[in-house]
């Protein structure tokens, strides 16, 4: 930019190319300046009034006229250098054009843009005025808890979908079912903003913590006058995989009635099952999810989940190193413990996950190891984070540096001294195959072999998507390990993976009491006791390198 350029803009501001102001949608709703697709700033009258002149016309005494009182040149003077550092005005530097169609939003995800829905949805607002009254509310409270109260009914079919292997085409049609709501639930999010006046600007795919998943971009629901109305556009999704839930699970007990025990049944549980556990955890508002979206809306505090975050740290870093801090949100008791359980609720959500298929990624070698492994490198990555966070405030405050090095020196001490002297059960997970009244243990490529030894103790199980049952013990025989094949069942609880082989090492199994009911299924062999640093080694990094 030449040196007359940036004169002339300074002289005479306008706004940056992708700022627009909106005018209210409602007489008491606010005016809001928009910057890109997803920066949305509520402004008042006045301000928005000097936004709408800065046109590269005017100069100072020029706006003042425009705009009258209250504005004098001193109160236009600091509005623009404001505005200048929210990036609001023309810099004189090229811009690109915006890619609407792939966005990155850290820390790790990736949103690509499929539709534009906003003639779509606002096809659809006839229908939802329909329901979007008392009737409707009361259908949908009947349909999602009467889905409840169906499943504790079918309690011993339900047991039965989540702990034995299910058909292949069922999962199929339960993964299928689940994008299909998940669709669904994000359409909920665009037609309720639609039907409060707002625009949904994008709806598309996403890789959400390198999970697939879709997404609605419902940001123009700052606009929306009432907080209300915004609260509903958030839980609009959830209540959306609620009904569906509540619908499938009825659905299940009609199924069961006509044709008994059944794989659509099945299905049908397990989806629905999932579907609520997938919706309840949307309400928690300790991830960036609906329940939070709903939280911060009601509370009318924008990136609520950050700045509560960042008085958690000063906290932390006020007790371990001292100094002086302010707190971001002074007004809000609770800014600090819900801030402590937000860094930490995502760690647990995600050792949660590991606990539920550990076995299964173990199971099915390199594969499977190396996901394990991308988690451990992601949660480490968390960690380092939190604590390169912890030491910038520390030392923003005026914290003495001797005193962070020796509070690291502790907290490295404390946890070396806990990896090494804490001890836990170490396990190794495969499979087992009965054949011709002789059971073998299965093992995966990337197990570890060192630790199964002749006479280890293993215990056999009925595997199935979510829980397994107890069928039998034995030890591990005598002889050497074979490389061969096995059936797929062995490792994941799919029942036509018995004609599915896949690479394996086969080692003679001694059964202990009377055989197993189940031909094929999983095993655990207990191979003792490990120290945590070692036992954390040999779970989650050392199966990628085998």
């Amino acid at each position: 930019m030449t040196p007359e350029r940036e004169s002339a803009l300074r002289e005479r501001p306008q706004l940056a190319p992708d700022v627009q102001v909106h005018e209210p949608i409602a007489d008491d709703a606010p005016w809001v300046v928009q910057r890109g697709s997803q920066q949305y700033i509520r402004v008042g009258a006045d301000m928005a009034r000097l936004l709408r002149a800065l046109d590269g016309e005017r100069d100072r005494p020029g706006l003042v006229d425009t705009l009258g009182a209250p504005w004098t040149e001193e109160a236009v003077e600091r509005a623009v250098e404001s505005l200048r550092k929210m990036r609001l005005l023309e810099d004189g530097q090229p811009h690109r054009s915006g890619n609407t169609w792939f966005k990155f939003v850290p820390p790790l995800t990736f949103q690509f843009t499929v539709v534009k829905p906003e003639r779509m949805l606002a096809a659809l607002v006839p229908l939802l005025r329909l329901v979007a009254n008392r009737g409707g509310a009361v259908l949908a409270a009947v349909l999602a808890l009467g889905g409840v109260l169906s499943l504790a009914f079918q309690a011993p079919q339900l047991r039965h979908a989540l702990g034995a292997p299910l058909p292949l085409g069922v999962l199929f049609g339960v993964a299928c079912a689940s994008v299909v709501a998940t669709a669904l639930h994000e359409m909920g999010h665009g037609a309720v903003l639609t039907h409060h006046g707002g625009r949904p600007s994008r709806m598309g795919v996403m890789l959400f913590y390198l999970t697939p998943a879709f997404f609605c971009d419902v940001s123009d629901g700052w606009r929306l006058p009432h907080r209300e109305q915004r609260v509903q556009v958030a839980l609009a999704g959830v209540v959306t995989q609620m009904v569906i839930a509540g619908s499938v699970a009825l659905g299940a007990s009609v199924v069961g009635a006509a044709s008994g025990e059944s794989g659509l049944r099945d299905g049908m549980l397990v989806f629905a099952v999932s579907t609520y556990v997938t919706g309840l955890l949307n309400l928690l508002p300790l991830v960036k999810l609906d329940g939070y979206i709903a939280l911060m809306t009601h509370l009318d505090i924008s990136h609520l989940r950050d700045r509560t975050m960042t008085d958690a740290r000063r906290f932390l870093a006020k007790v371990l190193f001292g100094g002086r801090y302010v707190r971001e949100l002074p007004a809000l008791r609770w800014s600090v413990p819900f801030g402590l359980a937000s860094m930490l609720f995502p760690v647990y959500l995600i050792a949660t996950a590991f606990t539920l298929w550990l076995d299964i990624l173990q199971g099915i070698g390199l594969i499977g190891a190396t996901l394990v492994l991308v988690g451990v490198a992601y949660l480490a990555y968390r960690l380092f984070n939190g604590a390169r966070l912890l030491v910038r405030e520390a030392r923003a405050a005026g914290a003495r540096m001797w005193r962070v090095c020796v509070v690291a020196l502790v907290v490295t001490a404390g946890a070396g001294a806990t990896l090494t002297t804490v001890t836990v059960p170490y396990t190794v997970t495969g499979g087992y195959v009965v054949e011709d009244g002789r059971a073998t243990l299965v093992l995966s490529d990337a197990a570890d072999l060192d630790a199964v030894t002749p006479g280890t103790q293993v215990t056999l199980y009925r595997r199935g998507m979510v829980t397994r049952t107890e069928t039998g013990t034995a030890t591990v025989g005598q002889g050497p390990a074979e490389k061969d094949v096995a059936p797929l069942s062995a490792f994941v609880p799919v029942r036509e993976g018995d004609s599915l082989p896949v690479p394996a090492v086969r080692l003679p199994l001694s059964v202990t009491a009377k055989a197993p009911d189940d031909s094929i299924g999983t095993a655990r062999v207990a191979a003792g006791d490990r120290s945590l640093g070692e036992w954390l080694y040999l779970s989650y990094i050392a199966p990628a390198a085998r």
